[in-house]
């Protein structure tokens, strides 16, 4: 067969079946209707918080799979493709895939199960994870994605979530921080304890209740280790209030004239 031959068998079967590609189109545009949609619905249950929003994700996920296999099981039913056919087609190949799946990529989809059904964390949460701070952002199947302060994606294979130790802080929870200073033993503890403490007054986001409070927290050979915890419900700006805090003791120590750098044996020579 030559191409203009093939150009024009081709051309027959397009017209012959044009209906059919119309149908298609209504298909495919009925579907992503559809999904908007729902998609819409979800989100304003969501906003109107009778959705949590790992739920919602979930669901908004869920209804874009469902969709696309019933958009594209009927334009495959348009041209003469049974969902027998079809189901045959699904086994096979659903069978080639876990035939050939690598072990890690299986025990990854388990993992990933184990993970949304019992949700250690959900999205939106800020989690301490392999020494930094990151955001999760979405529970994949396979992997889970976050966002680090660095604003960088991290996809995290789910059987390391289930082998790791994760803090999970939450999204507005209370928590506490901590400050430690090691100022000399010349130094009243009084003293050190109210300088400590108006430090922490002068940091806008450290919660006035829970109240902070100083402990001393170790006896060192050449000072004292006190330590001033606070408490702060802004997850989001945790690092800069932790920053800021650390600035405050600084400069309120200076202030009042109390050297917090650890004392060393050749200094009391």
């Amino acid at each position: 067969m030559s191409l203009l031959d093939f150009i024009n068998a081709l051309g027959e079967w397009v017209l012959s079946n044009i209906d059919k590609f119309l149908l298609t189109a209504v298909t495919v545009i009925a579907g992503y209707v559809l999904y908007k949609v729902i998609s819409r619905e979800i989100a304003r249950l969501k906003d109107q918080k009778r959705l949590e929003e790992h739920l919602a994700y979930t669901l908004t996920r869920i209804v874009s799979w469902v969709v696309v296999l019933v958009v594209l099981s009927a334009i495959l039913a348009q041209f003469g493709v049974t969902l027998g056919i079809i189901s045959g087609l699904l086994t096979v190949l659903g069978g080639t895939i876990i035939g050939f799946a690598a072990i890690n990529t299986i025990g990854n989809a388990i993992a990933g199960l184990i993970v949304m059904t019992s949700r250690p964390f959900r999205v939106g949460d800020r989690i301490f994870f392999n020494s930094q701070f990151a955001d999760v952002v979405a529970i994949e199947l396979i992997y889970t994605k976050m966002l680090t302060l660095d604003n960088i994606l991290v996809s995290v294979p789910n059987q390391e979530l289930l082998k790791a130790e994760i803090d999970n802080f939450g999204k507005k929870r209370v928590v506490r921080r901590h400050v430690t200073v090691t100022p000399g033993f010349e130094y009243d503890s009084q003293d050190v304890e109210k300088v400590l403490l108006e430090a922490a007054r002068e940091v806008p986001r450290v919660l006035k209740e829970p109240k902070p409070y100083v402990w001393i927290t170790k006896f060192q050979n050449y000072a004292v280790e006190y330590t001033l915890y606070v408490f702060i419900n802004d997850i989001k700006g945790l690092p800069e209030i932790d920053a800021e805090l650390h600035r405050k003791v600084l400069g309120t120590c200076k202030k009042h004239g109390i050297d917090i750098s650890t004392p060393l044996l050749l200094k009391r020579l």
